[in-house]
């Protein structure tokens, strides 16, 4: 199974993007889905998770900007983010977890510039 993620691009501080996580078929058992963030010489950033039960969780810095959804049916899931700004640069991967299984997509890039 791969992760497609799209949707990254280059926006000015201000503007908004909504990413895409699909996968190439349905995975059983989905219990979250998530979108992290790589910066070059940084840990990967875990941004905003759902769980299969919709509970979901934010990095501080994206709260209040940013809103996960998802289908677990279809194993898709979105990020829409708003009001970007220049520390939100890097790149978006999105993740899946289904018990044991975790399925990483090969990451989208989101550049704000100011």
């Amino acid at each position: 199974v791969q992760l497609q993620a799209s949707g990254g691009g280059l926006v000015q501080a201000g503007g908004s993007l909504r990413l895409s996580c699909a996968a190439s078929r349905s995975i059983f058992g989905v219990e979250r889905m998530a979108w992290y963030r790589q910066v070059s010489g940084h840990q990967r950033e875990l941004v905003a998770l759902i769980t299969s039960g919709g509970t979901r969780n934010y990095a501080d810095s994206v709260k209040g900007r940013f809103t996960i959804s998802g289908d677990n049916a279809k194993t898709t899931v979105f990020l829409q983010m708003n009001s970007l700004k220049r520390e939100d640069t890097g790149v978006y991967l999105c993740n899946v977890e289904a018990g044991y299984r975790a399925f990483w997509g090969q990451g989208t890039l989101v550049t704000v510039s100011s």
